[in-house]
């Protein structure tokens, strides 16, 4: 397969992409998007629950989140108004453990989106036999248009809001969209002040002057590139013979990115939300990375031709990386895709009709929910590390990444290929069989077998 459109495909895209960018752009995340977003993950449990004979009392606890909250965050601006800005922190099943998830600052976050999230976490957690529930956070709000002190009076206000449902043993918060370690210093200062203790482990993500872990911070991108190396071993693909297209530029994208070409993967465009830029040879990503911050946009970058993110979709490569947000690839524009396969390093970025499509047509999919969970392996590992007052090298952090999700991750793959099912379907089977046997291990049952 090619690296790149021909001439013509290309004239034929600009010359289409005037008349189909509305339909073909990515579904923005509204309170009813959100909505369709829970209904369409949860779609993907009844063909689970039926392959798997889950007891019906396991199906309908794992169907509803535990706990959800919803509240309101105050916020002094630095002009000296006051705004209020509703938040969520949702708690899936618990039942293999404490909750772990994120909280991302985003102006789209609605509660729908939580859930699914905190959905998706659960999931995750057990696929990669982590003992823990999913938990999810957010605050609807531009997180760009705030100072630093705005952000950080934010952050506190959100800790101060859910700071009775969380902790080391309830749920413990990581970063996500628009956060970071340095809002996760924040977020466990202030909880150790309410606390009026010190507990470093009821948060993960932290500066390592906090008790953060190493290796943390290109955690997610490494478990990535995991996954996708185990991949083509059993495909027969050799690194220097793929090209990867890679849709986002944050924080696990580029590390992804930057951590694939080292390996000798050819990343041939990746994109921001001001769009694209491509070279056919491959691009310098860490050049690209120092672009970005120089001019604000990596669409100015210089490394590689200007493109659309849509055109960044549609190309001809090995690998497409959606690196992104949810529901990037739907009924509307999945039928542009020229990818040989989809790797999901963002949630949920593939709506269940794109995953069918892609399915009918043969292009196998490295679903999310097992091949971005370097992120929360090592928050697990930094856990622990913190209830142990240990702190690991980073060589030790990443010789633990690279040995639970390898082992977890030949188990998908090779049940996908005894049970001919997608990789999707044996990550799903893998988690959901492991909370199922936790919920009913816990009793309450009136036939329990």
């Amino acid at each position: 397969m090619g690296s790149a459109k021909s001439k013509k495909q290309k004239s034929k895209a600009k010359k289409s992409s005037a008349k189909t960018s509305t339909t073909n752009a990515p579904q923005r995340l509204t309170p009813e998007t959100g909505a369709a977003l829970f209904e369409d993950a949860r779609s993907r449990l009844e063909a689970v629950f039926s392959a798997l004979a889950i007891h019906p009392d396991a199906q309908a606890r794992l169907m509803q989140p535990s706990l959800s909250l919803q509240v309101s965050v105050p916020v002094r601006m630095d002009d000296g108004s006051l705004k209020a800005f509703p938040a969520w922190r949702v708690q899936y099943d618990t039942s293999l453990g404490p909750a772990k998830g994120g909280v991302r600052f985003h102006p789209d976050v609605n509660q729908h989106e939580v859930t699914t999230l905190s959905f998706w976490m659960a999931v995750k957690c057990a696929v990669v036999g982590l003992p823990y529930g999913g938990g999810k956070g957010g605050v609807q709000v531009d997180a760009k248009a705030l100072s630093s002190l705005e952000r950080e009076r934010l952050a506190r206000g959100y800790i101060r809001a859910i700071a009775d449902i969380m902790g080391p043993d309830r749920d413990i918060p990581a970063p996500d969209v628009n956060t970071d370690a340095t809002v996760m210093g924040w977020m466990i200062d202030e909880y150790e002040q309410i606390r009026r203790a010190q507990a470093p482990a009821a948060i993960t993500g932290k500066p390592l002057s906090l008790g953060g872990s190493p290796g943390r911070v290109e955690a997610t991108g490494r478990g990535a590139l995991t996954v996708l190396d185990l991949w083509a071993e059993r495909e027969g693909r050799k690194p220097e013979e793929t090209t990867l297209a890679v849709q986002g530029f944050g924080n696990a994208a580029f590390h992804f990115a930057r951590l694939a070409s080292q390996r000798g993967y050819k990343v041939v465009a990746v994109s921001d939300s001001s769009g694209a830029i491509y070279h056919a040879d491959g691009l310098d990503v860490a050049a690209a990375k120092e672009d970005k911050k120089q001019h604000g946009k990596l669409s100015k970058s210089q490394q590689g031709k200007a493109m659309s993110g849509d055109d960044l979709l549609t190309l001809e490569v090995d690998v497409l990386v959606l690196a992104a947000l949810e529901n990037q690839l739907h009924r509307d524009n999945v039928g542009e895709v020229k990818a040989g396969a989809v790797l999901e390093i963002a949630n949920g970025p593939l709506t269940s009709d794109a995953d069918a499509a892609l399915e009918k047509r043969g292009v196998p999919v490295l679903p999310d929910v097992l091949a971005n969970t370097g992120g929360v392996i090592v928050s697990y590992f930094e856990w622990l590390q913190n209830r142990a007052g240990e702190t690991w090298q980073e060589e030790e952090v990443n010789q633990r990444l690279d040995r639970r999700l390898g082992d977890e991750a030949k188990r998908v793959l090779m049940r996908a290929e005894e049970e001919q099912i997608t990789y999707r379907q044996a990550a799903y089977r893998q988690g959901i069989e492991r909370i199922a046997a936790a919920i009913m291990a816990r009793g309450n049952c009136q036939d329990c077998r």
